[in-house]
């Protein structure tokens, strides 16, 4: 999957903090964090602004999408991405367990928190 194949991803969900830094901490912070990230490859990488992450297994495709916009007072607003397809019933199965249980806001609202007090 490459860059052009994201936006025909079905939504999954979005989360957003805003970090008291400027968006070039918070690009080395969160590129930092997601360097050899499993299961996942650089697709857009572009510093300060987005970086797109993909991904594939037999009960999904999908992709990680941060996108970070400076303030006028210098802070960023931070969104995580979310879209994925589940093929199958074993791809139904697998979003349940995935996203039907929470377990994947909560990880990426835990990293968001991560990137958040580290890059500030």
């Amino acid at each position: 999957m490459d860059a052009t194949e994201i936006p025909a991803l079905p939504f999954v969900d979005e989360h957003t903090t805003t970090v008291e830094a400027n968006a070039d901490a918070v690009w080395r912070d969160l590129t930092a964090r997601m360097d050899g990230a499993r299961g996942f490859r650089v697709a857009v990488s572009t510093p300060g602004r987005e970086l797109a992450l993909v991904g594939h297994h037999p009960f999904s495709r999908y992709a990680l999408i941060f996108h970070l916009d400076e303030t006028e007072q210098g802070h960023t607003h931070l969104r995580a991405e979310t879209r994925a397809s589940f093929p199958g019933p074993a791809g139904a199965v697998y979003r349940r367990l995935v996203i039907g249980t929470g377990a994947h806001a909560l990880v990426v609202r835990h990293m968001l928190t991560k990137v958040r007090k580290n890059a500030a």
